[in-house]
Parts: C-alpha cells; sequence; structure tokens
C-alpha cells in the first residue's frame, strides 16, 4: 500500500470515517451516562494522549508558547473538544443518532460556504451543483430519519436535542475555521 498513494488515501479515509462514526455511537451505547460525563471523559482521554505525545517534545516546544497561543489551544479545545461533543452527545441521547449525524455532516457544507470568501477559493457558482446535493441528499435521509427514529421521546426533548445538533455544528465549523486561520498565522 506504501507504494500505491491512492489506496492508502483510501485506506485512511475508511478509517477517519469509522473513527468519526464512533462519536455518534458512544452516547447512545453509553446512555447511562449523561453528555457532560461523556465529554469530560472524552477530554480527559484526549489530553493523555496529547501528554503523551508533546512530552518528549515539551522543552523544545514551551519557550514558543506564549499568552496567545495558550487562548488560542483554550479556546480551540473549547469549541473542538468539550462544547462539540457536549452538544453532540446532547444530540444523540434525545434526537437520535441519524438525526444528530445528519445534521453535524452538514460541516463540509458550512465550511465550503464560509471558505467561498478566502482569497484563491473556488468560486461559489461552481460548487454550487455539489453543496445541493450535499443538502438534498441530507434532507431525503434526515427526513427519512426523524420520521421512524425516536417516536416515544417528548416533543421538546427532541427539539432541544436537534438544535443541539446545530450546536455542535456550529460549534465544529467554528473550530475548523479558526484552526486553519490559527495555523496559517
Amino acid at each position: 500500500m506504501r507504494n500505491n498513494p491512492i489506496a492508502l488515501g483510501i485506506a485512511n479515509g475508511i478509517a477517519a470515517g469509522a473513527l468519526w462514526g464512533v462519536v455518534f455511537l458512544a452516547p447512545a451505547v453509553l446512555s447511562t451516562f449523561n453528555a457532560l460525563q461523556l465529554s469530560a471523559g472524552r477530554y480527559l482521554v484526549y489530553g493523555l494522549i496529547a501528554v503523551v505525545l508533546l512530552l518528549p517534545r515539551w522543552k523544545r516546544l514551551a519557550p514558543k508558547l506564549g499568552r496567545a497561543e495558550w487562548i488560542g489551544l483554550l479556546w480551540l479545545s473549547l469549541a473542538g473538544n468539550l462544547v462539540y461533543f457536549l452538544l453532540l452527545a446532547t444530540a444523540v441521547q434525545w434526537a437520535g443518532g441519524a438525526a444528530a449525524s445528519l445534521i453535524v455532516g452538514l460541516i463540509p457544507v458550512v465550511v465550503t460556504l464560509v471558505g467561498v470568501r478566502e482569497q484563491g477559493a473556488v468560486p461559489l457558482k461552481q460548487l454550487l451543483p455539489a453543496l445541493a446535493l450535499c443538502v438534498l441528499g441530507v434532507a431525503m435521509v434526515g427526513w427519512e430519519a426523524l420520521m421512524s427514529e425516536h417516536l416515544g421521546t417528548p416533543w421538546r426533548q427532541r427539539l432541544i436535542g436537534l438544535l443541539c445538533a446545530f450546536g455542535a455544528l456550529f460549534s465544529w465549523a467554528l473550530y475548523s475555521i479558526g484552526n486553519s486561520r490559527w495555523l496559517s498565522r
């Protein structure tokens, strides 16, 4: 596979998709834990992994981290981990995994729409057919998912779950755009 970059790219895409799916599966499977507990656990695990990965480089990296970098790291970690997963876990538990994944699945569309204003970006006219198909596909699958899932869930709780899914979409889009701009600086 090392000699075939396309196969390696496809394998990495499949692995990333499978790992992405775990964020929707965990709140459904671990429903005895509330969204805050799941978010804290996830954040602690990510923190431990980060410490293990950074520890060998810490002496070289620490002098480069000033106040601005720590503030940037704080807001990126809040938007991309804690707030995002808290909202997502609530959405999965209250509105269902299908509805939450469909709404959060619009992240590439939202990021693309924000990115068309960046210098050198593909013009929106060229993106419209692909974006329209994405939105149409999400709407069609979303309609089916919303009509068949969690029929016993109270109406208000389900609505709050859907709003949490849109909040997760907004949080991750903010993180994605902010992280990209932070790295380019």
